[in-house]
Order: structure tokens, then C-alpha cells, then sequence
């Protein structure tokens, strides 16, 4: 049913008014209203009035959270006011001759306020009349870069506040990191793929900031603590009313900063925060003593560099040093060999550390590892802690020097590595045990088929029993054989035997991911099945096709193509089919604007200035198009980006299929 301009904005409002409130309480006061599916449907429908009615569209909408917006250069914006560094200290002695700098122009009336200093990104927000305008990254401190497309992703910067409190212009800056749960899981799944994991949690948060595309950066869940408030006029007088101040008004402050009166004071924050910290969501190496009234501020001044009112106290690394015993060679589910410290136990930020990581061959050659040798753990934001360097002028007599694995541990297949890899891998895919339980923990893992009651365990017995071979195996499980396991538990069995039926309604980009193919995790599978829309197209895509695919690579194409090619593999997929699982995108409803592309298709290539790709498709169907994966005879139009692929181009030309710009596109729209 069509509506008029009007009701379209009133609706707008009211989701909006709704979303925004949902989101404060999430994320403001950790109070889940609704849940997430209830969220994402008043999201979704917001986004579906304003994809209809765009001049409706503000840019305070709770829909510029999701992104879509493709920047292609970062412009360079001047500081209005220069986001200098701090001087840092790791010494009692160096507090109290800071203390002393301080009382000699101020005398005695005074108070610090401490906050934590945390490891992320350094952000600089600019509101004007409430609104956000502008984000812009620290860069040198004089200068950075507009990325306010990409910071308006993440959910803890308000885009609009409604305070009469503020001046009509001001600047917030603060910290965006990305938090060690989520910074987990993609190493996780990194790993999972044979992939180098990040190294962390600030680097990871930093590369998502320069994201061309902000709708990968909404997929990266960062997050923002503010901690200054900037600009003339200011209602405060003093830095922690400031912070207590932006708390009240909806941004998000770190109820961690404390006002205190001595240098004592400070040093006693210091030492409760040096263990309390490791117990927070993101990484802090440190803490930041401010003075805290704004006018003995002004009073102290600056140096070139750094403000004389505030100094950086940075704690020692959390770093131990152990003897390593032993080196063993872990077997993952694409055969990457993973080399780990076996370790004489030591105490490293509270827990007892016995193993750490070591990645691959050429990290132990740049270490210089020997066993026996004394070496430096550290936890650095990593899945498991890491060996980061060794103590030589320790290093034992019967020091042994480490030899590599040239065969798999668990097969004894040779290994190979392949030029330009770290990894080193066992290509015995097929028969080697842990390769293939590891596979089929993948397959019923959650976030792929999500197969409840099934364990590392419970594979090992059907194994055992002979029960399974392929995924195909699990949907021809009968109820009598999941009871043998355990005669007992007649209920556990229905169960497994339910949610391995209910794994049929998966959608197809998870079921991609669940097979396992090397270098597609999720995010590749959600882009692999977005594009080629079912499995049939996808398998028999060529390595140039695949490439035209955001962000896959040749190596992710030559993995696809590879996985395909196989004849099992092929025989495996059919058998899946038969059994019902899902191997097509369900197809959303298209929203009808116009018929003004009506029996013309489209192939869509490059990076565009004012839609993205997937926002460029859906206006082709919106609009009657019909969008296709490759380029034919029968194609009617290329719409070309910046970057479409040479060979695409060249088809295009060769076929005589008319190639179109974004402003041509637009034209035709009407």
C-alpha cells in the first residue's frame, strides 16, 4: 500500500524516536528492552521508508549505524584545537616531580582527576546544534582525516544531543577501540581459515576507521569512550563536571575516572587499576593525571609538544619470564600446522600461563628460540599469550636448537608451504583426523549450522562407531544411533536429532561458510553468496568473476575454485541438496519506485562515489532492472565504478555492451 510524503515522515520519526531510545537504554544503561530480532525489524523497516522517501532521510537516522557510504579518499581536516601527546612516566619518583612542577605556579589549591588511558584511536567529534558534523582521527596531531561516515557506525557516539547545557558548538574527543571479545572472535576465525590473526585490538580498531566502506566498518562492532570536552562558553569549570556533564547528556564516559586530592591520592588510583584493569572489555596500558580545574590549566600552559597540567603514567608490560620446555605442533581444520611454547608454568596478569603462541616458522627464526631457552610472555590483546622475545644472556648449556616439522604430526603427510605464506600446511585434507573432526566441528559450530547438543566428543564416537564420514552422514543419523552413545538419554538424542533437521533452515551464506573452504569465513561467505545468489553460480564462477567480488582476493578465488573443482566436494554438495539445506539467497522483497529500467539488465563493477554497490542493485530492481554476475551478449549496460576490473572493461568494449558512469545511472532514474 502506497503512502503520501507525509505519513512516510511520520513513521520515520516515530521509528527513529523508538530505535534511538532502544539504543540508549542498550548502550547507555545495558538494559535489553527488546530483543534483538524485535530491533533489527524496527531497523529494517526505517530504512525501508527512507530507500523509498530518500529526501526523508536526516543525518541523525539511527539508519546511518549500518553504513553504506563509500569513501574513496579521507580528506584532510586542520585541528581547531591541536590534539597534542602527553609526556609519559612509569615511576612514583616521576609523579612526585611532576606534583612539584605543578605546585611551584599553582601553589597548593588543587586537585588531579585520573582516568585510564586507553588503547584505541584518538577521535575528535564536532556537534553544531546538537547534530555530529564531523569525526576526524588524531592523525599528527596538527591534522587528521574526515572519516565522520565511519564513526557515525559506531553505536556509542550519539549523532544528535539534545541538551540546552552546551554551547551551540563544541568538540568531544575521546577513544574508539574495538573490544577484546569481539577483537576474539575474528582471530578466532581467522585462525580458522589458516589466516595471520591481527596482532591487536588497536591496530584492528585502527585499520576499521580507514574502511573505505562504512558498512564493513558498522560489521566490525567498534566502540567509543569520550573523556574531553572542548569549546567556548563552556557551562563547567573544572574537567571531571565536564565528563560527568557528557554522561548526562547521552555520551559514552567511563564511569573508571576519579577525582584526587594528593599525589598520594593518584598513586593509590594507579596501583588498584594495575591488575583491576585486565578485567575490562578493552586493553589500557596506562593512566592519565589531568589537573583538574580549567583556569590553573590555562595558568600552566603547554609546551610545544604536551600540556605541562597532565602527564601519562604507563604501566610495565604484562610480561613474565619462563623457561621453555618444549615446542608442539597443533593441526588445524585447513591444515595449517600452528606451532605452540610448552612452558615451566609462571604467573602472568593473574592466571597461570603454561602454553603460548608462536604462529609459525619464521616468528621461532626471528626469535632465535632454542628449547631450554629463558623467555618474555606477554599478553597483548592476543587468544592465547605470545612469546615475544628470549633472555640469551641466560640461555642454558643444553640449549637445543629447534627443528621445524617437515611432516604433519598427526599423519605424517610431507608439508607444504606455499610461496608468499607464513604456514606451513598438511595437505592430507581428506584422511587426516584431526583435519576432518576439526572440519566437522566447524560445520555444526553456531555461527555455521548451529547443530545444538553435538561436541568434539560426540563426533570422536561417531567416528568411532562409523556413524559419519561427510556432513551428508549427519542428516541420514537415526535416533536409535544418537541413544547408543548414551543409552541413558533417550531426551538428548531428540534433541540432536531436532536440531540437526532444524539446521536445514540456515540460510544459504552460512551454509557456505559451514563447508569450510579455506580463506571463507563469514564475512567472505556473506559476500560470495550476496553476489553469485546460489551455489551453482558460485561453483562454477571463473577467477576473474570472483575477483569482481568486494574484497576476494586471487587467493580466495584460487581457494573457491580449487574447492570446486573436486570431485567429492561436488558429490558432497549434491548430497546436501538432497537433504534439503539451503544453497540460494531468499530473495528480499523489492520495493517497487519505478519502472523506468524495465527490461534492461545491468552488471555493476568498481567503487562508486554516492552508493555503494549493493545500494546500486537495489535501485536496479526497484526500478525494474535486472541485475546479472557477468557480462554477455545480452547484457545491456555496465555501470562502472572506479577500479572495475581491466577484463571486465574489455569484454564490455569487445561485446559492445553499452558501459555507463554513476551520473549516467542517476540519469536514467529520472
Amino acid at each position: 500500500m502506497e503512502i503520501s510524503q507525509q505519513e512516510a515522515a511520520n513513521q520515520i520519526k516515530v521509528l527513529s524516536d523508538k530505535i534511538d531510545y532502544y539504543n540508549e537504554q542498550y548502550y547507555q544503561n545495558s538494559k535489553s528492552e527488546i530483543s534483538d530480532l524485535e530491533f533489527d525489524k524496527l531497523l529494517a523497516e526505517l530504512i525501508k521508508l527512507e530507500n523509498t522517501f530518500p529526501e526523508l532521510k536526516l543525518p541523525t537516522s539511527p539508519s546511518q549505524r549500518v553504513g553504506g557510504t563509500i569513501s574513496k579518499n579521507f580528506e584532510t581536516v586542520v585541528h581547531k584545537y591541536p590534539m597534542l601527546s602527553l609526556g609519559n612516566t612509569y615511576s612514583k619518583e616521576d609523579l612526585i616531580d611532576f606534583d612539584e612542577r605543578i605546585k611551584k605556579t599553582i601553589e597548593f589549591d588543587f586537585e588531579y582527576v585520573c582516568e585510564l588511558k586507553f588503547d584505541g584511536v584518538a577521535i575528535s567529534l564536532t556537534y553544531e546544534n546538537g547534530i555530529l558534523v564531523q569525526a576526524v582521527t588524531r592523525g599528527d596531531g596538527v591534522k587528521g582525516d574526515d572519516i565522520t561516515a565511519n564513526a557515525k557506525t559506531i553505536r556509542t557516539i550519539p549523532l544528535q544531543i539534545k541538551s540546552d547545557k552546551l554551547p551551540p558548538k563544541f568538540e568531544v574527543r575521546g577513544e574508539v577501540f574495538m573490544p577484546k571479545s569481539v577483537f576474539d572472535e575474528i582471530n578466532a576465525e581467522k585462525i580458522d581459515i589458516g589466516e595471520a590473526p591481527l596482532a591487536n585490538p588497536r591496530n584492528a580498531a585502527s585499520g576499521a576507521l580507514k574502511l573505505q566502506s562504512s558498512a564493513e566498518v558498522s560489521k566490525r562492532k567498534l566502540d567509543c569512550y569520550l573523556y574531553y570536552l572542548l569549546g567556548e562558553n563552556l557551562p563547567t569549570q573544572n574537567h571531571s563536571d565536564s565528563l560527568t556533564l557528557l554522561k548526562s547528556v547521552g555520551f559514552n564516559v567511563s564511569d573508571t575516572f576519579r577525582t584526587c586530592k594528593t599525589i598520594d591520592d593518584v598513586w593509590e588510583f594507579i596501583q588498584y587499576w594495575e591488575l583491576k584493569r585486565l578485567e575490562l572489555p578493552l586493553d589500557t596500558d596506562g593512566i592519565v593525571i589531568k589537573v583538574n580545574n580549567y583556569r590553573q590549566q590555562e595558568e600552566l600552559g603547554f609546551t610545544a609538544k604536551s600540556p605541562r597540567w597532565a602527564i601519562s603514567f604507563k604501566y610495565a608490560a604484562q610480561q613474565a619470564s619462563t623457561i621453555l620446555e618444549s615446542i608442539s605442533y597443533q593441526v588445524g581444520r585447513t591444515g595449517a600446522i600452528t606451532p605452540v611454547a610448552n612452558l615451566k608454568p609462571v604467573l602472568l596478569a593473574g592466571t597461570v600461563v603454561k602454553r603460548a603462541s608462536l604462529h609459525n616458522a619464521n616468528e621461532i627464526e626471528r626469535l632465535g628460540l632454542q628449547i631450554n631457552d629463558t623467555v618474555k610472555v606477554e599478553k597483548g590483546g592476543e587468544i592465547i599469550p605470545q612469546v615475544v622475545g628470549v633472555d640469551l644472556s641466560l640461555r642454558p648449556t643444553d640449549a637445543e636448537p629447534i627443528v621445524y616439522i617437515t611432516e604433519c604430526p598427526a599423519c605424517q603427510t610431507p608439508l607444504v608451504r606455499k610461496e608468499g605464506e607464513a604456514n606451513h600446511y598438511c595437505p592430507n585434507e581428506k584422511a587426516c583426523p584431526p583435519q576432518i573432526k576439526a572440519k566437522f566441528e566447524h560445520f555444526i559450530h553456531r555461527k555455521a549450522m548451529n547443530i545444538d547438543g553435538l561436541g568434539p566428543e560426540t563426533i570422536d564416537l561417531f567416528f568411532e562407531k562409523e556413524f559419519i564420514k561427510t556432513f551428508a552422514d549427519l542428516y541420514t543419523l537415526q535416533f536409535e544411533q544418537v541413544q547408543s552413545l548414551k543409552k541413558s538419554s533417550s531426551k538428548w538424542a531428540q534433541n540432536v536429532i531436532d536440531s540437526i533437521q532444524k539446521s536445514k533452515e540456515i540460510p544459504f551464506e552460512r551454509v557456505l561458510f559451514a563447508l569450510g573452504i579455506r580463506f571463507v569465513g563469514a564475512t567472505v561467505a556473506e559476500k560470495l553468496a550476496s553476489y553469485f545468489k546460489n551455489i551453482d553460480a558460485l561453483s562454477i564462477a571463473s577467477k576473474e568473476q570472483l575477483i569482481e567480488v568486494p574484497e576476494i582476493g586471487e587467493r580466495i578465488a584460487e581457494s573457491v575454485i580449487l574447492y570446486f573443482s573436486e570431485e567429492e566436494n561436488k558429490k558432497l554438495i549434491e548430497q546436501l541438496k538432497q537433504a534439503g539445506l539451503q544453497f540460494e539467497i531468499v530473495e528480499k522483497e523489492v520495493i517497487v519506485e519505478s519502472n523506468a529500467l524495465e527490461g534492461n539488465s545491468f552488471v555493476v563493477s568498481g567503487v562508486f562515489t554516492n552508493f555503494s554497490r549493493d545500494e546500486i542493485k537495489a535501485k536496479i530492481e526497484a526500478n525494474g532492472g535486472k541485475i546479472v554476475s557477468s557480462i554477455s551478449a545480452k547484457t545491456n549496460y555496465v555501470v562502472a565504478g572506479e577500479n572495475m576490473g581491466p577484463s571486465k572493461l574489455e569484454k564490455a568494449t569487445k561485446l559492445g555492451v553499452k558501459i555507463i558512469s554513476e551520473d549516467d545511472f542517476v540519469a536514467m532514474l529520472g
